[in-house]
């Protein structure tokens, strides 16, 4: 596969995998991903920025040899995962002379999970820079975004910016550049919440820290690149301010109906008030589409069904991912039904440590819900509305 040149001798390398259903073994791909690894070539010396993922490194290897790449020097690592650093054993047999970059914390990383020599390591600082004849790149520490390895790779004279996973999408792609429509909105908002939402003050920090930079591109290692930076940056500034929206998410488990009749009912009820309310059933939507509402759900009331006195396993699974996750919620609260007994909203609630919200006085009923529940359920519409209200949430 012929590579697609970027901008002076700067190359896209980089693979699609539309075939990929699930990464990390944890979250749902849509659509596949991508593998992004760029070429650069200097005057003088050659860098490659992020590998490939270890299923594609022949591929990508045969790719470096129908595009005659015969000398790398510099394999630059901005974040130690496989799906970025999978390569960097099979490209330093095939380049004896090259060496890998990247700072101390990433150096750790590869060095424990790929076997590397420490004699093939150039360790980095913040503001460090390499030369390779015309095109400076400088090394700019990002921890946190999304391990703490992470660093970003700035090509001063052509103004290109390398961010590795930050501001990526699992998003395969035939044009290199984004088109910033609702497809890559989607995907990159998906991807935010599954992988960046848990470090939502640092993304604010970083994204103001690229507009600092004012890149004329933004390259990801996963996704389309950006020639339009700013489109993502906004998208970011969005999902990681501190301001929720005046949505309700009602994620739920029920076995006998009864709990999503609560779910429905109460959506009804609170759009009524003008309120936008989301229910998701946990069994047959995916958590991928529950993480997205996290990015931008003001309340999250848990719905479950209970199973040997505890809450359902499904709507515990919930509550564990959103306190990874967590989101800028500000109120929570719990709606449930169970056939004989236990404890159900404690247990609920001890699992969500990570959310500092105010919770709202749940509504727990035994079997089907009646006359009296649905006015339970009114209440909690009720105070809902007014905790949106008193909080400017509108």
């Amino acid at each position: 596969m012929k590579f697609r040149e970027i901008k002076n001798n700067i190359y896209y390398c980089g693979l699609n995998d539309v075939d990929r259903v699930i990464f990390d073994e944890l979250i749902p791909l849509e659509h596949g991903t991508t593998y992004n690894s760029y070429l650069i070539k200097g005057a003088e010396k050659t860098a490659i920025i992020d590998t490939m993922y270890p299923p594609f490194i022949e591929k990508y290897l045969n790719n470096l040899d129908e595009n005659d790449v015969k000398n790398v020097d510099y394999i630059i690592a901005n974040h130690g995962e496989q799906d970025h650093t999978g390569a960097i054993p099979a490209l330093l047999e095939k380049f004896s002379n090259a060496k890998v970059v990247t700072n101390a914390t990433c150096k750790s990383n590869i060095k424990e999970m790929l076997l590397v020599d420490e004699e093939k390591f150039i360790t980095v600082k913040d503001g460090d820079t390499i030369n390779l004849g015309g095109k400076t790149l400088k090394f700019i520490s990002a921890p946190g975004v999304h391990w703490p390895d992470t660093m970003f790779t700035h090509l001063i004279e052509d103004n290109l910016l390398f961010t590795c996973d930050f501001l990526g999408a699992h998003l395969p792609f035939d044009d290199l550049y984004s088109e910033n429509d609702e497809k890559l909105v989607e995907s990159a908002k998906r991807y935010y919440a599954e992988i960046m939402m848990p470090f939502r003050m640092l993304c604010k920090k970083y994204a103001d820290l690229v507009e600092t930079i004012s890149p004329d591109m933004v390259l990801p290692s996963h996704g389309p690149l950006h020639n339009k930076p700013e489109f993502i940056l906004n998208l970011y500034k969005e999902w990681s301010s501190d301001t929720p929206k005046n949505m309700v998410l009602i994620p739920y488990v029920s076995m006998y109906k009864s709990v999503e009749e609560m779910a429905f009912y109460l959506k009804k009820k609170l759009e009524s008030k003008g309120v936008n309310a989301v229910c998701y059933d946990v069994i047959e939507d995916g958590l991928g589409d529950i993480a997205m509402c996290l990015v931008d759900a003001a309340t999250i009331v848990l719905g479950a069904s209970m199973v040997l006195a505890s809450p359902h396993p499904a709507a515990a699974n919930v509550a564990y991912i959103a306190n990874l996750l967590k989101p800028k919620a500000k109120f929570a609260s719990f709606i449930g039904s169970y056939g004989w007994g236990g404890n159900l909203f404690d247990k609920l609630s001890d699992m969500l440590p990570n959310l500092k919200v105010q919770i709202i006085e749940p509504v727990l009923v035994k079997g089907k819900p009646t006359n009296a529940s649905f006015e339970l359920l009114d209440k909690m519409a009720e105070s809902i509305y007014e905790a949106h209200k008193e909080a400017g949430i509108n």
